[in-house]
């Protein structure tokens, strides 16, 4: 079976490895453009591109899926089946392309969290169940019929960084599971459930990243752990962003309104929220680097 990878982050790396180590006929990587990036503007490739580079598999790097010889050249490998996992979305000229099909990995248990930030929406949510889904592509985006799915559970204390790092690798190996099925011919793919209760996971912007401090101490837990390490929960602290990686819930009547806070200056950082506290632990603030709470009240006079 000859396979054309597509993929860009770290996520896919992994993927991409694992196929590669299982001796898959991996013929070309598509991955997205070099981006300019820091104060030199240095081209910056992807994690995908690198690994691809170092193992020898011709890369492909299009602006645009619809380009006719960026649609030529990937007819050119010829491939059986093509495989994404993290990577935009595909022309229909694209994933309708080889003869068996394209394969996704989805962040997700399909069909919950359908969209582009299934790892963070799972955490804000508060889940304790998360998982990783292939399935083969269709026209509407993560609706086509489920191959395999694995599920993990999730901590009470777990980030979305932690999540995304469990499910990398528990993708990986669902997806070898998955290309082994369907080079046995051994599928027996079935369509999504169809449920009222959907939950969507789409792209975060960064009014979605303030903390509300009216909320509950949960909610806003949960905010912060699904949005840890990026793109990160943030609140404004004398005219200043401050950002949070990582804080825990004090379970007491704040007493004060919601969004005051309460510090002693040299070990604690607590603001309250709608019925508790939200104590800080991991932060950065405007202009400094990450820091641990007591690093920050060191140097910070706070009124």
């Amino acid at each position: 079976m000859k396979i054309v990878f597509m993929g860009t982050p770290d996520f896919a790396v992994a993927s991409l490895d694992a196929l590669v180590q299982a001796n898959f006929d991996v013929v070309a990587v598509v991955t997205a453009p070099d981006k300019p990036a820091g104060r030199g503007q240095k081209l910056n490739e992807s994690a995908v591109k690198k690994y691809a580079v170092e193992k020898g598999i011709p890369v492909l790097q299009p602006e645009k899926l619809k380009n006719p010889e960026f649609i030529e050249e990937l007819k050119s490998y010829q491939a059986d089946l093509q495989v994404v996992v993290a990577f935009r979305m595909l022309p229909v000229v694209v994933w309708s392309m080889p003869a068996k099909g394209t394969i996704n990995l989805h962040g997700s248990l399909l069909p919950q969290y359908r969209g582009a930030a299934p790892i963070n929406h799972a955490i804000i949510n508060g889940e304790k169940e998360s998982g990783v889904t292939t399935f083969f592509l269709k026209e509407e985006i993560d609706t086509g019929d489920i191959i395999l799915s694995d599920s993990v559970a999730i901590a009470d204390d777990e980030t979305a960084g932690d999540l995304h790092d469990k499910l990398m690798v528990v993708g990986a190996n669902l997806l070898v599971k998955t290309l082994k099925a369907i080079e046995a011919g051994e599928v027996n793919e079935q369509p999504q459930p169809q449920s009222t209760e959907l939950k969507h996971a789409p792209k975060i912007f960064k009014e979605d990243c303030k903390i509300d401090w009216n909320n509950t101490a949960q909610k806003i837990h949960n905010l912060i752990r699904g949005l840890s390490p990026y793109p990160t929960a943030f609140t404004i602290l004398n005219d200043k962003t401050l950002k949070v990686f990582k804080a825990e819930i004090e379970d007491k009547e704040p007493g004060i309104v919601a969004g005051g806070f309460l510090t002693d200056g040299k070990t604690y950082l607590k603001f309250a929220a709608k019925d508790g506290f939200i104590k800080l632990l991991d932060i950065q603030y405007e202009g400094k680097k990450r820091m641990l709470i007591e690093d920050f009240l060191r140097g910070m006079r706070l009124g």
